[in-house]
């Protein structure tokens, strides 16, 4: 286990610095001069003196290749720089913000995974029954709205017509309600059929019948096994997107205020704040390469058929 997760890591490695080369390149082919839009967001008035001096300080002068290797070296040490627009460091305005997005994504994430685990557990044993047409159908309705639009018709339906929940900002736990429900349902919709089709898929293999044979109950056939096994690509579909809900929440952190990271790097974009956009994308790279690993770890938890040996293909 130790050896799977060391050769994990380095593996992470080039990745990262691909991220960051991208990131960098992107930047740099950009016809927006850093140290202008340093001048710019930070609301200064320029003369040729100071964007010289800038463009000196900032290193700008330096060969293109001198300059990704101070920038990985920097990072490495998680010094991402000053934004532009508060004049604080990236890592301490990106470390303010992560506890709320943390909390968003974790409120949705255990929405998402109690509402799917019921729902398709009942759709598959009860084939066909209501509730697996009730199933299907909020998959379909899920699958079909616009996250923006969902969003500003919960916050019409219940923060405006009945007056139940606040509209937007974070304070309460019921702050939280609507903006986790808008980013559950689309998530329920995927993976309610996902897991709904593999426990069908599941229900089929041969260690079920055998196990019918040696007279255990169907009910501890079906929740010991089936769905254990079953929910393997449900949680690797939820691994992936945990790495997007903590990076990618923007349109429901805009709609509803939510002080995250999402809304602050969509600030950063339109202020032209270069080391928040550079900070933003290589905490983005970790965390998505982050969340693959502890997939794989709770899927070699969880089903036993998956092998250290096949995974590091030794």
């Amino acid at each position: 286990m130790i050896s799977y997760i060391g050769k994990r890591m380095l593996a992470v490695v080039p990745l990262v610095l691909f991220a960051v080369l991208a990131t960098f390149l992107l930047m740099r082919m950009s016809p927006v001069d850093p140290a202008e839009a340093y001048f710019s967001a930070s609301h200064l008035k320029v003369t040729d003196e100071l964007l010289a001096e800038k463009r000196l300080e900032m290193g700008l002068d330096k060969p293109l290749l001198v300059q990704y290797f101070h920038t990985v070296v920097k990072m490495v040490q998680f010094d991402f720089g000053i934004s532009y627009l508060s004049g604080e460091p990236v890592w301490q305005e990106i470390a303010q913000r992560l506890p709320a997005t943390l909390q968003l994504a974790l409120s949705s994430s255990i929405i998402t995974v109690l509402v799917v685990i019921l729902l398709g557990y009942f759709s598959a044993v009860y084939k066909n029954s209501w509730i697996d047409y009730l199933s299907r159908g909020l998959a379909y309705v899920g699958s079909s709205l616009p996250q923006f639009w969902l969003g500003y018709l919960l916050v019409f339906v219940f923060a405006i017509q009945l007056d139940w929940l606040p509209v937007e900002g974070k304070g309460t736990w019921q702050h939280l309600i609507l903006p986790s429900a808008t980013l559950s349902l689309a998530l329920i919709a995927m993976y309610t059929r996902l897991f709904r089709e593999s426990m069908l898929e599941q229900m089929n293999e041969a260690y079920v019948l055998y196990a019918k044979t040696r007279g255990i109950k169907h009910r501890s056939i079906m929740l010991r096994h089936v769905a254990k096994i079953a929910i393997t690509p449900v949680i690797t579909g939820l691994g992936m997107n945990i790495g997007r809900l903590l990076t990618g929440t923007i349109i429901v952190e805009r709609v509803f205020s939510w002080p995250g990271l999402g809304r602050f790097f969509v600030e950063s974009i339109f202020n032209r704040d270069l080391p928040v956009i550079q900070g933003y994308v290589f905490f983005a790279a970790c965390l998505y390469l982050a969340s693959s690993l502890i997939v794989d770890l709770v899927q070699m938890a969880l089903d036993p058929r998956i092998s250290l040996k096949g995974r590091t293909g030794s």
